[in-house]
């Protein structure tokens, strides 16, 4: 009976000490919605679970990145770091490219995901699929540009980064106050009209307030299609009736395909700035300088954008601007070449 009882402490002086270990290798943070998560004390391995997530991650962590929300198209490569073009595509909860399999998520052993929080986000949903497989999930506030930078240093601070989370968040904030300074001046009648054509055939577009078309509104354009978003998703109909009606001076096209033909169209050179040939087509890799994902990004972004409405006030050098934003918060190193294509 003696040895039994002694047994039985060992043991239990053992799980005892297994569970003190456990508790000191773990850790209690607060996230961006305000939720209390214990995560391990060393963060080694993230899921992104959404694409800006990915971004995020990119440019802050890409050595802790376990897989992508999308597939990387074949003229995409060059942009990324040889690591990430490595990576398995798991999808995600939200957003574009595939739906993610938790089972598939849980076999590469993360230790933590982050989640995108947003207004039009279910975040009751986000928390139960995570729950079911086990998964710490940290929530992250990144819809508009404001929010990125409390983002990135949140981020960096959690990773074991937050050197690398303060530079990001610095060039982030250095650019948009720049542009900001210039464009306060200028008031709204005199802001250059701006049609964000989405799709194929150019038809479909975003309200002036949402985060979809921010960019636009950052860089002191005047988007025509003044509106409150009905959804998260956007991508509203409008009719060529309506674009006419709008009479933009420069249409930016998510569709690289829609701006090069669109002037072949006797319909669309009605329109002002197809007639004046001011259509431009976003520059998409590794990530979309304007939209989908939303990202930072869009810091890139509302200075080119600046640039094609305010070339004497905010020029914009394609090659040193584009070179620098690329290296500093991407880590990857751009040709001329490269550079070209992306405005292609």
């Amino acid at each position: 009976m003696t040895r039994m009882i002694d047994a039985w402490r060992r043991l239990s002086w053992g799980a005892l000490g297994l569970a003190l270990a456990a508790s000191a290798q773990a850790a209690e943070v607060v996230d961006m919605v305000g939720r209390r998560v214990q995560v391990p004390d060393h963060i080694e391995r993230v899921f992104g679970a959404a694409p800006p997530l990915n971004v995020l991650l990119h440019s802050l962590a890409p050595d802790k990145m376990i897989g992508l929300s999308f597939p990387i198209p074949a003229e995409g490569q060059r942009y990324f770091p040889p690591r990430l073009r490595g990576l398995p595509v798991v999808g995600g909860i939200f957003g574009m490219g595939q739906q993610m399999n938790p089972e598939a998520v849980l076999a590469m052993q993360p230790d933590i995901a982050l989640a995108w929080k947003s207004p039009f986000i279910d975040q009751a949903r986000i928390e139960a699929a995570f729950a079911k497989i086990g998964l710490p999930v940290v929530f992250i506030q990144l819809d508009t540009l404001a929010d990125w930078p409390a983002a990135l240093r949140y981020t960096g601070r959690l990773l074991g980064q937050p050197a690398r989370g303060e530079t990001l968040a610095r060039l982030v904030e250095a650019p948009l106050a720049k542009v900001a300074q210039v464009t306060a001046r200028i008031p709204l009648e005199q802001r250059p009209r701006v049609y964000y054509a989405e799709g194929p055939d150019g038809l479909a577009t975003d309200c002036h307030q949402s985060f979809h078309t921010e960019a636009i509104e950052l860089a002191g354009g005047y988007n025509v299609y003044r509106c409150q978003p009905k959804d998260h998703t956007g991508m509203e109909k409008v009719s060529l009736e309506q674009v006419l009606a709008f009479a933009p001076d420069i249409i930016i096209a998510q569709d690289a395909q829609f701006a090069r033909v669109v002037a072949q169209d006797p319909r669309w050179r009605q329109v002002k700035a197809v007639r004046a040939g001011r259509v431009y087509s976003v520059p998409r890799w590794p990530h979309n300088w304007i939209d989908r994902p939303p990202s930072l990004m869009r810091v890139l972004g509302v200075q080119w954008l600046a640039g094609l409405f305010y070339p004497k006030q905010l020029p914009f050098d394609r090659l040193a601007h584009t070179r620098a934003f690329y290296q500093q918060v991407l880590g990857v190193s751009l040709t001329e070449q490269d550079i070209d294509r992306l405005f292609q």
